[in-house]
């Protein structure tokens, strides 16, 4: 009897249990932690866990050890703003609309970080270059749903460090994002950090430096994993580690040469476009976990995968729902299954790529790409096949003797785009000079024009363009002359006279412009800058340009207009104000200038040189208490400068008050003084 009432408990125990299990009342599983790590310009071919035996990257291979490793991953754009819109989204390019530099990210979007705070994780964003920057026209968008967007980027000044202003260390976003995790310890958070490293121009710190000085691209991928390598073990000090979420992956590669092109943008193949991707799931490196159970630690999934799938994963694993929106299939299936011939791992992936920066930076022919197969094919005006599997460098072209083929995979591309597109508007920021800089003296080619608007669902590519394939050395020669820039050689203003010369058409004067105005030759910079306006009179930076370039020849009223156009359309551009407040003063236009400096002063309350310009204006239209007043203001922000004392004497001479004279005077003379060498 004893024994049946035992029994009987038991089962009336199980029997509450899966009541309560079926509504519910048993707690949730805790949320993981998602800390999303993404590699700008990383090559797979640099991966030791991808067979790489260079030995770059020691920590990245512990990582993968305790992760599902993809051999086959590849980005959508080789762009750092498009192909980042894609994995965060969940959607193509041609959905998103984000496809070229600048381009901006629709609120209406699905995106991780939104989605993740709203099913309650703290969210931050820590971002190693002014590329990304979404408090600026670089990124625009890229903030929403981050409660911190860690970037703060701006201009570098002459001779200014890069790595003090357009981009940062690895090491030093790694500390920014462990310096909020630990205010953040108890989750959940979905973290993202962003190392630019790896971007040209390769320049590691050392030892790296030293170390790699004949591969300085190799320096910079050894450093990035020391940096990945901090994180980690600091992730596993703190025991956030094991139950985390780590996706890392790249956001695109670098042809390094391959097919002609040095750096990245215009092509479609391998170097640029596959990326590595691992992905470790919580208590993956926990001997008794599931995942180890089944003997799936540092597995090899060997099918194609895309970016676009990075975020429905993500959501799987947090236990959300991904939006319809989201075109991107859950990798978890092929983490978790044990692939038989009855039991597939996953259907066959066609992933897509496009490049549309030939043609919005270039005006020659935008590119796509579908790798279908053993195929990869690649629709431009001259289009290409290969057979992946006995051409892996893509070298052989067998798209005019295998003409069928190519045709059925031009036609499936067509078709995908078809399906995958939107009719969502593209809108793209309009850059000011100093935004334009700065892109710039990252490598990257900007138009600067008006915003661009699209609304088809594929504009195809163009059969009478030009073939990128037929102007990569004018790619490569424009970025060449942005490193000489940087590197302060005379060489830049050779090579771009000879790519002007070459395609005089292309719209790179602005960048010569620019430089011979740094080397102060303003002469030669004004008909340069006047032709670069006729080819695009809606780019407001080179109007800005041309109008410096005028004020250095000391053509004053030739500057104003184009001044002023550049004022009108962004009103918040503190140095087209101060540029017209000295050309109204030039040409006497006193009240004006005064407008200008009052301008200024609203946006830059600390301006020394429109206060000195309202002490030099405002006397001449009768205010001379006005004039003293804004030089005592000039004083106190330049206190060792004497102008504003000698002025100020004469001013005080002209009301009469002869002991203020000379008491300025004296203090002019004194900073004088003090000046001279002694």
């Amino acid at each position: 009897m004893a024994v049946v009432r035992y029994v009987g408990l038991i089962l009336a125990l199980t029997s509450c249990s899966l009541a309560q299990a079926s509504h519910g009342s048993l707690p949730a599983p805790k949320a993981p932690n998602i800390i999303l790590i993404t590699l700008d310009t990383t090559r797979s071919d640099r991966m030791g866990f991808l067979g790489s035996k260079r030995g770059l990257t020691p920590n990245l291979d512990i990582l993968a050890h305790d992760s599902a490793v993809f051999t086959r991953a590849y980005a959508h754009v080789p762009l750092t703003p498009p192909s980042h819109a894609s994995i965060l989204t969940g959607t193509y390019p041609q959905f998103n609309k984000v496809n070229e530099m600048t381009s901006a990210l629709a609120a209406d979007l699905p995106y991780a970080p939104d989605i993740l705070r709203a099913h309650g994780y703290h969210t931050a964003a820590f971002v190693g270059s002014i590329v990304l920057d979404a408090t600026g026209p670089y990124a625009p968008g890229f903030n929403r749903g981050f409660q911190t967007y860690d970037a703060g980027f701006r201009n570098a000044g002459a001779g200014e460090d890069p790595y003090h202003s357009i981009r940062r260390r690895g090491e030093e976003v790694v500390a920014h994002a462990l310096a909020w995790m630990t205010k953040h310890p108890e989750g959940p958070f979905f973290v993202w950090v962003h190392l630019y490293d790896a971007h040209d121009p390769y320049d590691p710190p050392e030892p790296y430096k030293s170390r790699y000085a004949t591969q300085p691209y190799d320096g910079t991928i050894a450093y990035e994993d020391a940096a990945v390598g901090k994180l980690l073990r600091q992730l596993k000090l703190r025991g956030l580690y094991d139950g985390a979420v780590i996706a890392v992956m790249a956001d695109h590669g670098e042809s390094l040469g391959a097919h002609g092109e040095d750096t990245h943008g215009i092509f479609l193949y391998d170097e640029t476009i596959q990326v590595p991707l691992v992905i470790k799931l919580p208590h993956s490196g926990n001997a008794e976990s599931k995942i180890a159970e089944k003997k799936l630690l540092g597995k090899k999934i060997e099918d194609r995968v895309e970016l676009v799938d990075v975020l429905p994963t993500l959501l799987e694993e947090a236990r959300i729902a991904a939006p319809k929106e989201v075109q991107g299939e859950s990798l978890l299936p092929l983490i978790r299954a044990t692939a038989t011939k009855d039991n597939p791992a996953a259907s066959e992936r066609t992933p897509y790529a496009e490049s549309d920066y030939p043609r919005s930076e270039y005006g020659w022919s935008s590119v796509r790409s579908l790798r279908s197969g053993k195929f990869l094919y690649i629709q431009s005006p001259r289009r290409e096949l290969y057979n992946q599997a006995a051409d892996p460098a893509a070298d052989h072209n067998l798209a005019p003797s295998a003409a069928a083929v190519a045709d059925t995979l031009e036609s499936q591309l067509q078709t995908f785009r078809q399906k995958t597109s939107s009719n969502r508007q593209a809108t793209k920021a309009s850059l000011d000079p100093s935004a334009q800089e700065a892109l710039s003296a990252l490598g990257y080619m900007t138009s600067g024009a008006e915003p661009s608007q699209s609304t088809g669902p594929d504009q195809g590519v163009d059969p009478k363009a030009v073939d990128p394939k037929d102007k990569i050395e004018i790619a490569n020669m424009v970025h060449r002359a942005k490193v000489l820039q940087d590197q302060h050689s005379d060489q830049a203003i050779t090579l771009l006279e000879q790519v002007i010369a070459k395609e005089p058409t292309l719209w790179v004067h602005p960048l010569l412009g620019d430089w011979l105005m740094q080397k102060h030759d303003y002469q030669k910079a004004v008909p340069v800058l006047r032709r670069a306006v006729e080819m695009r009179p809606d780019s407001e930076g080179t109007h800005f340009l041309l109008g410096k370039a005028l004020m250095g020849v000391r053509d004053y009223a030739a500057a104003i207009p184009e001044l002023e156009i550049v004022a009108a359309k962004t009103p918040n551009m503190v140095r087209a104000h101060g540029l017209l407040e000295m050309a109204y003063a030039r040409v006497n236009r006193l009240q004006d200038a005064i407008r200008e400096c009052n301008t200024v002063l609203s946006y830059a309350p600390q301006d020394y040189e429109s206060y000195m310009m309202l002490g030099y204006a405002l006397p001449k239209t009768g205010d001379i208490q006005g004039g003293i007043n804004a030089l005592k203001q000039a004083a106190a922000l330049q206190p060792a400068v004497p102008t504003s004392h000698v002025w100020m004497a004469d001013l005080y001479d002209q009301l009469g008050q002869t002991a203020d004279a000379t008491r300025e005077r004296n203090e002019a003379r004194s900073l004088e003084q003090n000046a001279k060498p002694r």
